[in-house]
């Protein structure tokens, strides 16, 4: 049975590996690293089964400024599974589990920069996105946003991505 929770300290290791072997790259390993560094970590949930990490997710800070305010925004990134675990659900439950997790934890608005057709089932919305001016702006249907606030985004704004985002483009 897959157990979702927050990552500890001890799980490092285990999440860097889950987010090679899922991208094939050492730039998104290092991009976790860099966002706890930078202490913009919303939530940063791990999958286990009997204790071996299978998945992680990561949530960071991004405000969202408009005209009424600073919004309190998260960009998702990365979501990782290891590829012989792909396609059972994992991922999904990630998802959802960290979406509750960042409404329990006060934000307003998520985005992501992810594939069209998978993150519309959760709730995000490239057409959404399009009120949100960011370095992934011009990313079209894979650039999307969920409001956790319902209407958070009709005047718009301009996201804040986390500096360490610079270094996987």
């Amino acid at each position: 049975m897959t157990q979702i929770r927050e990552e500890t300290p001890a799980d490092y290791d285990a999440i860097r590996e889950v987010n090679r072997r899922a991208f094939g790259e050492e730039n998104v390993a290092e991009l976790v690293d860099h966002l706890r560094d930078d202490g913009v970590v919303i939530a940063s949930l791990v999958a286990t089964e009997a204790g071996q990490v299978l998945g992680h997710i990561l949530f960071s800070e991004t405000p969202i400024e408009t005209e009424q305010g600073v919004l309190a925004g998260a960009i998702l990134s990365p979501l990782a599974v290891v590829p012989e675990r792909q396609g059972v659900g994992i991922g999904s439950a990630l998802v959802r589990r960290g979406i509750e997790v960042c409404r329990e934890r006060g934000r307003t608005v998520l985005m992501v920069l992810g594939h069209p057709t998978y993150y519309p089932r959760f709730g995000f919305s490239a057409e959404l996105a399009r009120n949100v001016r960011s370095k992934y702006s011009g990313a079209g249907d894979a650039f999307m946003a969920m409001e956790l606030e319902p209407g958070a985004l009709a005047g718009g704004g301009t996201a804040r991505v986390p500096a360490a985002f610079d270094l996987v483009d």
